[in-house]
Order: structure tokens, then C-alpha cells, then sequence
């Protein structure tokens, strides 16, 4: 079974995608076993996994029906450009304004391709009244803005490994696993240089040849952050984004970071992929555990995400973005008090490019960027989910780059977000994430890997971004 919101390449899939009668359906009940190691959920029609194993001797996923390595839907080919929609291939959203003006004092990534399909619309070169536009860490300037194509071709670290052979990778995979001690670095080699596709048919070739669970053994072997990114990366991504999100629900107090990071970040597609999962899986209603975990004005929020509804037309509306800008202003620094329900109706139906479009209309209307708005009119929960979704219709790769910052900065790690990031954008866009990183940051995200982390863990998250 493909996961059509996943392709290796360009992010995110828009309308048209995937062609009509291709539509994913999600794979029969019980075909994923809840994984142990939790507690129980409810729906009782699923068999529950025997004690030692993850995710249990049923298995997921079938081997059948996977595409070939290196067939992703939509994929283009090896060089192209990521696709857009209703963009010519090889064209982005649109060429650089004159004078190179974007969100002031920001450096344009290098390597850019910019395309002349759409409309120019001017950005706002600096904000009037001396408004400096929300920060991001560093305080080096504004939330940067990404150019409408970053780079050509692939835009994931991990590309389907060539001449892919699952019953020889099972193999050294249990020779890595046999007798005394384990071969780490084996592991590592295999796991990451080989896409998620590949992985799902590497562990179904394990059961057929040696009639044992991949996963149980290699939970035997593994222990802490090494075992929890291995464990992730063996996950169909559909999977993984369901499994997070009950991982983030269940039990005393909720991780709204992870609800925000995946349902304010996700596609359409994705987003009702990842309801039906959730059902099928954990026999749950996503949107009722999010409602009964969650209250107020972020509830609704994150209820409106869960629809999975959002326009995705890439075309902008720029009379519609001048009215926007203007509603948004009137529901908030223009009056006393704030009317919430107009910033929710606004930024969870317009598209992505609408929203930056309006964004830039914002900066002209009110004398303040969109972003700092926000923080002035919202707090807590309700404010980080709206300033998710501005941030990813701005620029998707500085979020996520931002993100990574965050779980490494200052003591400790948050492994589980570290985790989560590097490997649901290994197929999608690490590589610009890398980009905007080290634009932001002035240094590498690998860098800052090899200083947070140690052993095989550091050793594989190294593997899987990439120099």
C-alpha cells in the first residue's frame, strides 16, 4: 500500500494529487497491531500483540501491494523539479521581486530557482513605523520567508536505495543481530539508506525467511533513544503520525506540541490518511480524544485541522488576501479585545500561499507583521498553534528547522521531538530544513547532532541527515 502523502520528493502534495482513482484506502483492521509496551485502547477488534514484541507477530504491513522501490506516486524524475501544481515544471510561485526586497534583513538561501509562472506581487521591503517582525531564536531578524523553489530535485536526505534486494538486507540484518553482542553499525547502514517503502519490505521479507518479527528482535537488541528511532523509521509514516498523536493524548497531561506539530503542518491528504489510521488502528475517534484532551479556543483549532479541509489552490487571490488582512486587523489590534473565531475561520481554511499573501498585506495594513500580532492578541496553546500554521505558510522548512533548534538547545535533549522530525522529513524536505538551519542558526544541524548525542543513536541521526 503507498502512502501518497509521503513522496520522496517536494512537499506538500496539492490538488490533483493523487490522480483521480488512486486514492489510497487504508489497510484492513488489524493488519497494524497496536504496538505493546502501552496500554491497551479501546476497539477490541484488534489481536493483542504478544508481551516481548513491537508491533507483535501479526506484523505491519502486508507484504503485497507496496510500490516498487523508488515508485512513489508522483515522483519526478531523478533531477527534475519538484512538481506544484498548475505551476509548469521547473517553476516555482512566482520570480523575485525587483531589488531582491523580502522579509527585511533575511539572506536568501543560496541556490535558488525561481520560476515566472505566477503573478509578482512586491513584497513589503521593511515594516513601516520601525516595526521589527517577530524573531525568531537569535534574535537575528524576521521568520524567514522561503523563495519559491529552494532547490532542484530531491528534497529528502533519504532516497530509495538502488538494485534494493529486502531478502539480502533481512539477512545481514540477522547476522547483525546473531550471537554475542550486535552489529550496530550494520543496522545503521541498512536502516539508513533505505526508504521507508524499502524498510516495510525488508521486515516482511524477515518473517517469511526466518519466522520472526524484525522488530521484536531488533527491540531485544536496542535499548532507549537508539530503540525509539529505529522503532520510527521501521513505521509506515502514516502510522507514525497516528501513533504520535495517541502517544501525545494518552495518559495524564497532553503533549500539544506534538498535536500542533502534525495536524497544523500536515496536507489534506495526509491529514484525513492519519484520522482513518488512527481509527483502524487504536479503534478511536481522533477528533473526540482531541476535543475531550484539549479546551477553548485551541480545541477548536485543532478540530478544524482534523477535518483535513484546508484549500489547497495555489493560485493567490490577492483582492481576497487585501480583505483578509483587513478582517484579521479589525478582529484584533483594531478593536479592544479579540475576536478569536475570525483568525480561526481565516487560518484554517485559506491555502498556504494565500495565507503568506496575506501576511504580506497584514504588514501594510496594520504596521506590524501577522506573527507579532498573534503573540499580542493570543497566549499559550491557542497562540503556538496559530503562529505553526503562519510559520509554515511563510516558510515550512524554518518551522521545522526552528523546531530542531528548540528540542537541542540548552540541557538536555527532547529525543522524541529530535526523533519525530528528522524522520518524518527524511523523504520529504530534510534537506532545505538543513538549508534554513544553518541560515538561522549559523551552524549545521549535524553539528549540533554530534554535540547533543552520543553512540549508535548519534551515529544514525548523523546517517539519516546527512553531512
Amino acid at each position: 500500500m503507498s502512502y501518497p502523502g509521503y513522496p520522496p520528493t517536494g512537499y506538500p502534495p496539492f490538488p490533483g494529487y493523487p490522480p483521480a482513482g488512486q486514492e489510497s484506502t487504508f489497510p484492513p483492521p488489524g493488519q497494524y497491531p497496536y504496538p505493546t509496551g502501552f496500554p491497551p485502547v479501546g476497539g477490541g477488534a484488534y489481536p493483542p500483540a504478544p508481551s516481548s514484541g513491537y508491533p507483535g507477530a501479526g506484523g505491519y504491513p502486508a507484504t503485497a501491494g507496496y510500490p516498487t522501490p523508488g515508485g512513489y506516486p508522483g515522483a519526478p524524475p531523478p533531477g527534475g523539479a519538484p512538481s506544484y501544481p498548475g505551476v509548469p515544471p521547473g517553476q516555482g510561485f512566482g520570480a523575485p521581486p525587483p531589488g531582491g526586497a523580502g522579509f527585511s534583513s533575511y539572506p536568501q538561501p543560496p541556490s535558488q530557482s525561481y520560476g515566472s509562472g505566477l503573478p509578482q506581487v512586491p513584497l513589503p521591503g521593511g515594516f513601516p513605523g520601525g516595526q521589527v517582525p517577530s524573531q525568531y531564536p537569535g534574535g537575528q531578524g524576521p521568520y524567514p520567508s522561503q523563495p519559491a523553489a529552494m532547490t532542484q530535485g530531491v528534497q529528502g536526505t533519504i532516497r530509495p536505495a538502488a538494485n534494493f534486494d529486502a531478502m539480502r538486507d533481512a539477512e545481514v540484518l540477522r547476522k547483525a543481530m546473531k550471537g554475542f553482542g550486535t552489529d550496530e553499525q550494520a543496522i545503521v547502514n541498512i536502516v539508513a539508506n533505505r526508504s521507508n517503502d524499502q524498510r516495510q519490505k525488508i521486515k516482511a521479507a524477515f518473517k517469511t525467511m526466518y519466522g520472526k518479527d524484525l522488530i521484536k528482535d531488533l527491540k531485544s537488541e536496542l535499548s532507549g533513544n537508539m530503540e525509539e528511532l529505529i522503532l520510527a523509521l521501521f513505521m509506515p509514516p502514516t502510522y507514525y503520525d497516528a501513533w504520535s498523536l495517541r502517544n501525545a493524548m494518552k495518559g495524564a497531561g497532553t503533549q500539544e506540541r506534538v498535536l500542533i506539530e502534525i495536524l497544523c503542518t500536515r496536507t489534506n491528504q495526509e491529514i484525513r490518511e492519519i484520522v482513518r489510521c488512527y481509527q483502524s488502528e487504536f479503534g478511536r475517534d481522533l477528533e473526540k480524544d482531541v476535543r475531550s484532551d484539549t479546551s477553548g479556543h485551541f480545541e477548536r483549532l485543532l478540530v478544524s485541522m482534523c477535518q483535513g479541509n484546508r484549500d489547497e489552490n495555489q493560485n493567490v487571490n490577492h483582492q481576497l488576501a487585501q480583505e483578509d488582512a483587513q478582517r484579521l486587523y479589525q478582529a484584533g489590534e483594531g478593536r479592544l479585545g479579540t475576536d478569536e473565531s475570525c483568525f480561526n475561520m481565516i487560518l484554517a481554511t485559506r491555502s498556504f500561499p494565500q495565507l503568506k499573501a496575506t501576511m504580506e498585506a497584514y504588514s501594510r495594513v496594520a504596521n506590524r507583521d501577522l506573527l507579532s500580532s498573534v503573540a499580542r492578541e493570543f497566549s499559550g496553546n491557542v497562540e503556538s498553534g496559530l503562529k505553526s500554521i503562519l510559520q509554515c505558510a511563510l516558510n515550512r522548512p524554518a518551522f521545522f528547522a526552528e523546531r530542531l533548534y528548540y528540542s537541542m538547545k540548552g540541557a538536555g535533549t527532547d529525543d522524541s521531538t529530535l526523533v519525530r522530525i528528522v524522520v518524518t522529513r527524511s523523504e520529504i524536505d530534510l534537506v532545505q530544513i538543513k538549508q534554513m538551519f544553518k541560515q538561522m542558526y549559523q551552524k549545521t544541524l549535524s553539528t549540533m547532532i554530534v554535540s547533543d548525542t552520543s553512540g549508535d543513536y548519534r551515529r544514525l541521526l548523523l546517517a539519516i541527515v546527512g553531512q
